[in-house]
């Protein structure tokens, strides 16, 4: 049988991969999951671009994002956010940190987004903004520090998206498939919002179609569906660019 730590590593390769060809993360960002066998560790890559992750790459870590067993891996200097919200959900086993232009204007305007499409009810109803002045005053809009992946960590709350305020969003997901999901639809979502409001006022969903395209779409088999399909633009996209990865 396959290992199962093995197997995540490869999928969170995958994952920073489908991400940075989806246009969510570019140099910047990254992806995590909980240790498949120790809900008490976390996996991440080591310091690098999301298009370049592999497998070998991938790191294990402490809830209080130390790594596990001795590295000369740099780390990325926001790891804090994904132990942080670990911390806090345990429903939560994949955690991502993005900054895509779709999302990135209601984050500086502080406008709120709601789902105005059906896989956009990912967003769940609320959609809450934590803001790095509050607590802490002027600093450099990164989340480096344990305080900081605290804060963050408590005004992501019950819910699935942050926005963060001049900086990017914080993404859960109960699964990695589940993550990189919404990561994808959150941002599309903010697209089509976008556009709508530059026609007139959008109309969006009702708590009750948010409930009912959540329950049609968060499930194994949808989720297989577009993972399948990003695999699939993955390996095009690495073809043409004549690299071989393992997906």
């Amino acid at each position: 049988m396959p290992d199962r730590l093995d197997t995540a590593r490869q999928e969170l390769a995958a994952a920073n991969r489908i991400l940075a060809n989806e246009g969510i993360i570019d140099a910047f960002g990254h992806i995590s999951m909980r240790h498949p066998d120790r809900p008490d560790r976390y996996l991440i890559s080591r310091y690098r671009a999301a298009e370049l992750v592999e497998p070998a790459g991938i790191l294990e870590l402490t809830l209080d994002s130390v790594p596990v067993g001795k590295t000369d891996a740099r780390l990325y200097s926001e790891c804090v956010i994904h132990g942080a919200v670990y911390k806090a959900r345990p429903d939560v086993n994949s955690v991502c940190h993005h900054h895509a232009p779709a999302i990135m204007p209601y984050c500086i305007a502080g406008i709120a987004l709601v789902p105005v499409m059906h896989l956009g009810a990912t967003l769940g109803e609320t959609v809450p903004f934590w803001d790095s002045r509050d607590d802490f005053g002027d600093t450099r809009l990164l989340i480096t520090r344990p305080e900081e992946g605290a804060s963050m960590a408590r005004a992501l709350g019950p819910h699935w998206l942050v926005l963060l305020r001049r900086h990017g969003a914080t993404v859960a997901g109960r699964s990695l498939h589940e993550c990189v999901f919404r990561s994808i639809y959150q941002c599309r979502n903010a697209e089509m919002q976008s556009r709508a409001m530059a026609m007139g006022t959008p109309g969006p969903l009702t708590k009750g179609e948010i409930a009912l395209c959540v329950e049609g779409v968060m499930n194994d088999r949808t989720l297989w569906r577009a993972w399948d399909y990003w695999i699939g633009r993955l390996a095009k996209a690495e073809h043409a660019a004549g690299v071989a990865r393992v997906t």
